[in-house]
């Protein structure tokens, strides 16, 4: 190999000075394992997810449950019994979030992770940790309009909730990241979140680490090496992904319809009034977190029967009338891409070039002008925890969410087609090219006058209310407390 090709390496690990040579220094970004520095493989706890589908999920004593499993030690071919995690998914996340093969989950790397997400260790003047954006008692957001970094510095977007984002295609609302490892590594390479005032603030951040006897321990442990930047993206992305929110209202009457439709071998797998009303009578039973969600106390047990049919009529307008299923679709609701709803337009319906979303995200040469104003759907579980609303934070209620989408967003030159009234636009351009009159409310766009008319949803009050309790009924049980407890770890 040319000598040229060296240098970078040389340089990386060493410091030259005139005189003598310099002490051996490790790379910040990553370090190869030592095996021999590792929790043997007979001692590490693997975790593994259990969905719903699965035969053993309903056997599972709770969210986190422990057992053993027989194992081949990779080094020595030695079989081995290994303690094991498993994970129980709520109820209607009918997948296990994916995980990376270079990133295998464990109970020791999971522990360490949740450390690391809970300490301010990683900020410039040790008062922002990922948990202060992200905190579990405001539905893992912060519950500003925008969030608040180091020295009080105010950003420019609202925190993005962590719940369910092991699923999330992209992360961040601009769809930056493309993974859970690579969403945790933003923060702290931030100057208005968690670093400011150096030029590689994760150099800084994996020092302070490196000074710290017991992470220097943990991450030998799991990773066989020092603190690095890659090893603590990858903690925290395991203990992130382990946020999981289900187990709704709506998920027990799906789970109640299908067996009602199996008893009576009618074939006909459809929401009822019934099962809602049934899900809802099990709820007062056990006097459940869904009541308060709902505005409903034990007083109202009666009013079940009632309060089943409006929560169809509004799933019903959540797929239909109201056209929210567009986007919002899947376990977790959301179609995994990127629309222009108008949020951050003007009144002249004019966007700035920092509103500008997906599209300033795109690589040079792959720029896509329909992705202008574009922003990341969110999921819509857990909605009553993560208030306020849109990735500007100007929503501060679900009513005024459906009053947003029932005018159809704010019009601007790009609004996205789904939220635009096309029949509108295609009678307008045909009643001009023919000089008939037209709407002169209608804002047009560009050197061919396009119309841009928003798509007005009409609904009306009852509807509105009845949209919203459905997205209420959406909200799901409090996590394990393992999981939103800070100071919570397993045995």
């Amino acid at each position: 190999m040319p000598a040229h090709r060296l240098l970078p390496v040389v340089v990386l690990l060493f410091c030259a000075a005139p005189t003598r040579a310099q002490p051996k220094l490790e790379p910040a970004d990553f370090l190869l394992p030592d095996e021999a520095k590792m929790t043997p493989f007979k001692d590490r706890v693997p975790m593994v997810f259990v969905t719903s589908n699965q035969p053993e999920w309903k056997a599972l004593a709770g969210f986190w449950t422990e057992g053993t499993r027989d194992d081949v030690d990779p080094a020595t071919g030695a079989k081995v019994t290994r303690k094991v995690v498993k994970i129980k998914v709520p109820l209607g996340i009918t997948q296990a979030p994916a995980v990376p093969a270079e990133n295998p989950m464990t109970a020791e790397k999971w522990v360490l992770g949740k450390k690391l997400y809970y300490d301010e260790i990683l900020s410039t003047d040790g008062t922002v940790a990922c948990a202060s954006c992200h905190s579990p008692a405001k539905g893992f957001s912060d519950g500003r309009r925008t969030s608040t970094g180091i020295n009080s510095a105010l950003g420019p977007i609202n925190s993005p909730t962590v719940f369910n984002a092991a699923y999330n295609r992209f992360q961040f609302w601009d769809g930056r990241g493309s993974s859970l490892e690579d969403q945790a590594q933003g923060p702290v390479g931030n100057s208005k979140e968690m670093f400011g005032g150096k030029s590689d603030p994760w150099e800084e951040a994996v020092a302070r680490l490196r000074a710290n006897p017991g992470y220097v321990k943990a991450f030998n442990a799991v990773f066989g090496h020092a603190p690095t930047r890659d090893a603590a993206a990858k903690a925290v992305a395991a203990y992130e992904r382990t946020v999981l929110l289900g187990d709704s209202l709506h998920d027990r009457a799906e789970a109640l319809m299908r067996k009602r439709v199996t008893e009576e071998e009618s074939g006909k797998f459809v929401l009822k009034a019934e099962d809602y009303a049934a899900a809802l009578k099990a709820e007062f039973a056990r006097k459940g977190p869904a009541l308060a969600d709902l505005g409903l106390t034990e007083k109202d047990a009666a009013t079940a029967d009632e309060f089943g049919k409006h929560l169809l009529n509004g799933r019903d307008l959540f797929f239909n009338k109201a056209r929210c299923s567009n986007c919002h679709t899947g376990d977790t609701y959301t179609d995994h891409t990127f629309h222009n709803l108008g949020v951050g337009a003007t009144k002249d319906g004019e966007l700035p070039l920092d509103e500008f979303g997906r599209f300033l995200r795109l690589p040079t040469g792959h720029k896509d002008q329909s992705f202008v104003g574009a922003f990341k759907t969110p999921g819509v579980r857990g909605l009553l925890k993560t208030a306020p609303y849109m990735h500007s934070g100007d929503e501060k209620t679900l009513e005024q969410v459906v009053d947003f989408y029932d005018r159809g967003g704010n019009v601007n030159a790009w609004l996205d087609e789904k939220m635009r009234d096309t029949a509108a636009e295609a009678a307008y351009v045909k009643a001009r090219a023919e000089g008939k009159p037209v709407d002169p409310s209608v804002r047009t766009y560009g050197p061919t006058k396009k119309p841009i008319i928003p798509l007005k949803l009409n609904l009306s009050a009852q509807e509105k209310a009845d949209l919203v309790l459905f997205l209420k009924a959406l909200n799901g049980d409090p996590l394990d407390p393992l999981v939103s407890d800070p100071a919570k770890f397993p045995k």
